[in-house]
């Protein structure tokens, strides 16, 4: 994502004041930002816009922000932050494991909120190569083009959400070689910490379902003892 075009924020809350003041906020901030109360809303914007991010505050009446990522999930890869309840553990896991790419812990700072939006938003797959090896790596049947951050398996594209894009351009840089999960974390723009050390771990399941034949005799993104994890290439 280009840090100096304007990125289109939704934010999806169903507390109108809090709308209200994320949005005063991040507009300020060099967003274009839309407001939806509940998910049903959110769905109608989403069918005529094109959204750079989403900000889904998971305890709503109706659909909670959990079962909307889920559902998203299968139709569009829009980078995902959940606002999760303070100390719900629960809540932050099952949200990464539907396919969100970050959260944050209620009550927050604004200043915390923008930036891992711009975390995110960093995150977001460049179209410049960074790396002048192969430029298409083998996975089995799956096959991933470094140069446009694609995944295909046969003739069909394989949906990578915007932490999973990130992760295979940092594996695919330095292929056969371990990178270690503190490593991942700052790649990734996260905080220093076991929890998100945990959470590189729930992201990479997820993109080992995509890749693998079999996700839990991981053939091709490897866990290396000791070390990390690594992308073996054929």
């Amino acid at each position: 994502m280009n840090a100096d075009a304007e990125a289109h924020l939704l934010i999806v809350d169903d507390d109108e004041r809090i709308r209200g003041l994320l949005q005063k906020f991040l507009v300020r901030h060099g967003f274009l930002v839309s407001a939806a109360r509940d998910a049903a809303h959110a769905r109608r914007l989403l069918g005529g816009l094109a959204f750079d991010l989403l900000v889904l505050d998971v305890m709503m009446p109706g659909e909670d922000g959990i079962s909307l990522t889920k559902s998203l999930r299968e139709e569009i890869s829009t980078p995902i932050l959940l606002l999760t309840a303070r100390g719900e553990t629960s809540d932050r896991i099952q949200g990464l494991e539907a396919g969100a790419d970050d959260y944050l812990a209620k009550p927050f700072e604004p200043k915390e909120l923008l930036l891992r939006i711009n975390a995110i938003l960093r995150r977001v797959p460049q179209l410049k190569p960074e790396n002048v090896g192969p430029k298409v790596l083998h996975l089995g049947p799956v096959r991933y083009d470094i140069d446009r951050g694609e995944m295909w398996r046969g003739e069909d594209l394989v949906r990578l959400t915007a932490t999973e894009s990130q992760l295979m351009r940092i594996f695919s840089a330095t292929p056969g070689e371990a990178v270690t999960r503190t490593k991942l974390v700052e790649d990734l723009g996260r905080d220093k910490g076991q929890a998100q050390e945990r959470a590189v771990d729930v992201q990479i399941t997820r993109l080992r379902r995509k890749i693998e034949t079999d996700p839990k005799q991981p053939r091709y993104l490897q866990t290396v003892r000791g070390a990390g994890y690594m992308l073996a290439p054929d």
